[in-house]
């Protein structure tokens, strides 16, 4: 990896550690998912790097930030997404999020709408977890802490292996960062499961900047089906969507060179001229 700046903020009341490319070049933060951290961004940000001041920071209970015993609302991580952008003075930085990283970056956008200049979704499966309290939404809920506790029990190596036999189609490059947050990822970030629903409807009708949302195969994991996408595209009419076929909920780690292609073209048409 290249010579990065890595340092922990101060921001809504914890210490949050970010990874930033620097230079003097359009802001571009980069918000990921649920048990990942900032650094399962590296092949991205070193593609953008070049163009984008790229800001990598780990959400509250994820890679080397604070992790809180509570507070694991999307709320709760959109303002400190956005105390980020304040403290470091990004000016309407584009935020790029991937699920948990892409529902954090539509609260963030709703709530504040003077931050962001853009926004760019990777199948942020937000309407599947508006229900917290159902049937359904109870046993996607022990899956997933099953699945991270039993994570957690393995070694890096052990990690490593698991994830290239489950996700034959990573390139190799992506296992390591993602072996490496699981290792840091903190079980008090589980208290996200079931945390306050958002008020959807309000929102996403109160985002203003140029948006797209990046969806891809429901037959492969991918969680946004067409009708997401058009349920969420009638509540923000500026939302370009762009499908990636031959990938899941991973897009960019399965299908990486046209995911970069929508990426780059979705900024420079919407952002970098602004």
């Amino acid at each position: 990896m290249p010579t990065w700046r890595s340092d922990r903020i101060a921001a809504n009341g914890l210490r949050i550690h970010y990874t930033r490319t620097g230079g003097d070049k359009p802001p571009l933060v980069l918000a990921h998912g649920f048990s990942d951290d900032g650094l399962c961004w590296t092949p991205v940000a070193e593609a953008l790097a070049p163009d984008y001041d790229v800001v990598m920071v780990d959400a509250r209970g994820h890679g080397r930030s604070d992790g809180p015993a509570e507070g694991y609302a999307l709320t709760d991580m959109a303002a400190d997404l956005a105390g980020v952008i304040t403290e470091l003075r990004l000016h309407r930085p584009a935020i790029l999020g991937h699920s948990m990283g892409g529902a954090t970056t539509f609260v963030l956008a709703g709530a504040y709408p003077e931050l962001p200049g853009a926004i760019l979704i990777e199948d942020a499966g937000m309407l599947n977890l508006a229900a917290p309290a159902t049937p359904e939404g109870q046993e996607r809920a022990a899956r997933m802490r099953a699945w991270i506790i039993e994570l957690k029990r393995m070694t890096r190596n052990e990690m490593i292996a698991h994830a290239r036999l489950q996700s034959p189609a990573w390139p190799e490059a992506e296992l390591g960062p993602w072996a490496d947050a699981k290792l840091r990822f903190s079980l008090n970030a589980l208290s996200r499961i079931g945390a306050a629903v958002v008020d959807w409807q309000t929102i996403l009708s109160t985002i203003r900047c140029p948006a797209l949302l990046i969806t891809a195969d429901p037959e492969r994991g991918a969680m946004v089906d067409a009708d997401g996408a058009a349920s969420i595209q009638a509540l923000v009419p500026q939302l370009k969507v762009a499908h990636i076929a031959g990938a899941g909920h991973n897009i960019r780690r399965e299908q990486f060179t046209r995911y970069l292609e929508v990426v780059r073209g979705f900024l420079t048409e919407t952002y970098l001229g602004r």
